[in-house]
């Protein structure tokens, strides 16, 4: 059974259209008659970043909790990772955010995390949608929910963030880019608290600017603002600061590759990486996997998805793990991604070296690497149509790179990721592909990026 409401994280759309607040108000009420199926503790925290939309979801999503008797505790604009501290340290079965991450200022999203902190299994969001309609025997009087506002769990998460680095950051002076997301006050606030001077931009949210400049997935900003600032480094987070990219002082991009190549070169020469194990995915650069296996580390690969990165962190015990977006898992600080301890996590690397971050940046080139995508009337039987040239393509890069192509899961794309130690057998081998695609499968490309020295998914 397909999933209808949920994507790969949440349920996103344009606000007051695809996502109108009848909708959360559903979808509340849904989880939270799952809630009472399957735990004791009937309390929910709701938070959300800086769109305008915000507080009309927060507001139908709290009163359908309620109308399924859960109380509801609002905490207002705090980043992903804050709720999901919040939910996992406090007495809560749900926590609920409201943000569509890096998409622009007219989309929202809503997303669950369980009293774990850990993003719900696909399983029970099918089931969440399964109780979206025909809710009849609801509570009344004293069962119904209540709805209080209480921030004083966001004090827990700073404490935490506090603890990352021992060290403390005097001397270090800090570009950031908050995206006039979610992070725009805990940012700042957690690097002053450290003893960082900072550089802010990206910190005067009017509920619409939010990811309009700037931000983790346009770094571009971020890296001409390290240079004319004159900082030691720059961070970027973006919408809901579950990711953060940087700008080592020359205006270079240490993507998520780099920040964990970085990391665990840093622990595993001092022996504290245990096992010697990172996790990536099928989009981690070649000459990523190259360094840290020249490093004796492992590189375990798992599908793009941040969940399959956690899965696989789990299984492996792996201590970190990630994507080349910077959407970085450290198992020791909390179950999902951080872009702040992500930040903290770095930046204590670089106190620990007394190094500048340019001098990690040439640890090793990244192999050319890019991706195309293709819009295609359908995704049936891609693959079947076009296996010949998958297998010549395989034949032609040997092992000399690699190919990745897989549908989008929520447009009709297809999108194709070619890897090669060179460039010319990466263009030759990506050209071979999507011209049998655009014959066989009628698509049309949609974009090309070269990632070699940019942003993964």
């Amino acid at each position: 059974m397909s999933r209808k409401y949920f994507g790969t994280d949440g349920v996103r759309g344009v606000a007051n259209k695809k996502l109108t607040p009848e909708l959360a108000m559903r979808l509340g009420q849904a989880a939270g008659r799952w809630l009472v199926e399957t735990s004791q503790v009937k309390r929910a925290v709701i938070g959300e970043d800086t769109r305008q939309s915000g507080p009309m979801l927060a507001a139908a999503l709290a009163a359908g909790l309620c109308s399924a008797g859960i109380d509801v505790v609002l905490v207002g604009v705090a980043p992903t990772p804050a709720i999901a501290f919040v939910a996992r340290t406090g007495e809560f079965g749900l926590g609920c955010i409201v943000s569509a991450s890096h998409n622009p200022a007219p989309d929202n999203g809503i997303k669950f995390v369980g009293h774990d902190g850990c993003k719900l299994a696909d399983e029970v969001e099918l089931h969440i949608e399964t109780l979206m309609d025909g809710f009849e025997d609801r509570p009344t009087g004293g069962a119904v929910g209540t709805i209080t506002t209480d921030r004083s769990g966001i004090a827990g998460y700073l404490d935490l963030l506090e603890s990352v680095v021992p060290e403390r950051l005097e001397g270090l002076k800090v570009a950031v880019d908050a995206a006039h997301g979610a992070a725009y006050e805990l940012g700042p606030e957690i690097l002053r608290r450290l003893g960082a001077t900072i550089i802010l931009s990206g910190a005067e949210p009017d509920g619409v600017n939010i990811n309009a400049v700037g931000g983790a997935t346009k770094p571009e900003y971020v890296q001409k603002l390290t240079v004319e600032s004159g900082a030691s480094i720059g961070v970027a987070f973006d919408g809901d600061a579950d990711r953060a990219v940087f700008s080592d002082e020359k205006g270079r991009l240490i993507n998520g590759d780099r920040t964990i190549g970085i990391w665990a070169a840093h622990y595993q020469k001092s022996g504290e990486l245990v096992p010697p194990t990172v996790v990536g995915t099928v989009m981690s650069n070649g000459g990523f996997a190259a360094y840290v296996e020249s490093l004796g580390i492992k590189l375990e690969r798992t599908p793009v998805g941040d969940k399959y990165v956690a899965q696989k962190i789990s299984e492996s015990g792996a201590l970190i793990g990630g994507e080349q977006s910077g959407h970085i898992i450290f198992p020791r600080r909390g179950p999902t991604g951080d872009g702040l301890v992500t930040m903290l996590e770095l930046f204590r690397v670089l106190k620990r070296e007394g190094r500048p971050a340019s001098e990690f940046y040439d640890d090793y080139e990244p192999w050319p690497q890019v991706m195309i995508n293709l819009g295609v009337a359908s995704t049936d039987s891609w693959k079947e149509k076009i296996q010949a040239e998958l297998d010549a393509a395989e034949i032609a890069i040997s092992n000399h790179g690699r190919v990745v192509v897989r549908p989008s899961g929520t447009q009709p794309v297809i999108r194709v990721m070619v890897e090669a130690d060179s460039y010319e057998l990466r263009d030759s081998v990506a050209e071979s592909i999507v011209s049998a695609m655009e014959t066989k499968l009628g698509g049309e490309v949609h974009g090309r990026v070269d990632l070699t020295y940019a942003l993964g998914d």
